[in-house]
């Protein structure tokens, strides 16, 4: 079995909706999770702001606009009465909902609900088009079977005990459709998985029923080679190992999240790349295996801020490094990259929404400096301590470029190097026609 995601592009109109047949073979047992359609959440987050700010007048003209676009959506989906009126009640019912927190109070929680009504429309509206031309299709309800623990991370065995029992109860049904993003957390309550979103469920489901293979389908023909908004003449790569894959992603190559990598690695679960505009092309498998020897891409990550500390009390200090990493884990900030030397410690994070209590901590340690708008180039690809020649070529390209930090050997799959934003566009092309031409 196969498990296919949509993201917002590939439902983001009724043509592309309709479209999707093209790709979806119905006589092959699949399941199908969609994204909500382009706009939507983003339409959800600015609703729940004006109710978050008790702008109920506001909240309720947002979610008119919405509606109204739904409105027309359906009108240019279904062809026939019936089924143009199954739509218009299935968002009444949603609409009605949203419009109905004017009258209560709205916190987090109900937040989660209104941005989960995204997902819950376009997989509904999609399983009513199906059901229209004839199509035979089971609606899955991810808030079924989709739960994360306290610690906001996905239980796989509780997906593998809630959904199996519901595709063993429609054995002779092929295509199965359900939702993207969104799940139930430990108290129960309606939530989301914030990282990855759909491709995230689809490689959970995948590790969960063990299917044969993850395919994610976008707007980009697989992961490029570099970022080709920058850089002429990028290519998408044929083959990643999972490792590689997670690396560029978690780096700045924007097709994957890093998280959807893991629970599809661990059970050796094939992913593939592709794109819904040319469903023909090869795409981007990631795997177990990989290519050896070769540099296979290059990403970027900005909004990246370098911390230096800088203390002659470091040299052979006992418990140092732990006492620094200890000041991010209370504040909750993780750490991209680190270098050190005897007498400094540097590291890059790219959350700062508590910069100002973490230098104040870490100048108890000694002198602080603060580099922002920084920017962290990734050289990705088989980088073991048996490969040679690569760092040469990476550092020769760059030769006129000020590096900040690097990091290599922390990975076999990667060298990491710090540079200003301002210079990353240069550095970027640089390495390309150095490591690609």
């Amino acid at each position: 079995m196969k498990v296919l995601k949509f993201g917002g592009t590939s439902v983001g109109s009724p043509e592309r909706m309709k479209k999707l047949l093209d790709i979806i073979n119905p006589s092959e047992r699949q399941i199908v999770v969609l994204s909500a359609v382009s706009g939507t959440t983003n339409s959800l987050v600015e609703i729940s702001q004006a109710y978050l700010a008790s702008d109920k007048a506001k909240a309720k003209e947002l979610v008119k606009a919405l509606k109204d676009k739904y409105e027309v959506f359906i009108k240019e989906l279904f062809q026939k009465d019936e089924f143009l009126g199954k739509g218009k009640e299935v968002i009444d019912s949603h609409f009605d909902l949203l419009d109905a927190f004017s009258h209560d109070l709205f916190t987090a929680i109900e937040e989660k609900v209104v941005l989960a009504q995204g997902e819950l429309l376009s997989t509904t509206l999609y399983h009513i088009y199906l059901e229209e031309i004839g199509v035979p299709s089971v609606l899955l309800p991810a808030l079924e079977f989709m739960k994360i623990d306290e610690d906001n991370e996905p239980i796989v065995d509780f997906i593998t005990e809630k959904l199996t029992p519901l595709l063993d109860e429609n054995p002779s049904i092929n295509l199965f459709i359900t939702q993207g993003y969104i799940c139930r957390n430990s108290f129960g309550e309606i939530d989301n998985l914030r990282r990855g979103g759909s491709d995230y469920t689809a490689s959970l489901i995948g590790a969960g029923i063990r299917s044969e293979e993850v395919q994610i389908w976008t707007d980009i023909d697989g992961m490029h080679n570099n970022d080709p908004r920058i850089v002429k003449g990028t290519k998408p790569i044929a083959r990643l190992s999972f490792d590689e894959a997670a690396e560029l992603a978690y780096f700045g190559a924007k097709i994957l999240h890093p998280q959807s990598v893991f629970p599809a690695q661990r059970y050796k679960i094939p992913v593939r790349l592709l794109n819904t505009m040319e469903p023909k092309a090869f795409g981007t498998l990631i795997s177990s295996e990989s290519e050896k020897g070769k540099i296979k891409s290059i990403a970027a990550k900005d909004g990246i801020t370098a911390i230096k500390i800088q203390s002659s009390r470091m040299l052979l200090a006992y418990g140092f490094l732990r006492r620094v990493f200890e000041v991010f884990e209370r504040y909750k900030t993780p750490i991209d990259m680190i270098t050190t030397s005897e007498v400094a410690v540097s590291v890059t994070i790219d959350e700062t929404k508590y910069l100002g209590e973490i230098t104040k901590e870490l100048s108890d340690f000694g002198t602080v400096e603060v580099d922002v708008n920084q920017s962290i180039i990734c050289i990705v690809g088989d980088m073991g301590a048996d490969t040679h020649g690569f760092a040469s070529r990476v550092f020769e390209s760059l030769k006129h470029i000020p590096l900040r930090m690097i990091s290599y050997g922390g990975s076999n799959y990667n060298i990491s190097l710090l540079v200003k934003t301002e210079d990353k566009v240069e550095a970027l092309r640089s390495l390309h026609n150095r490591l690609f031409e």
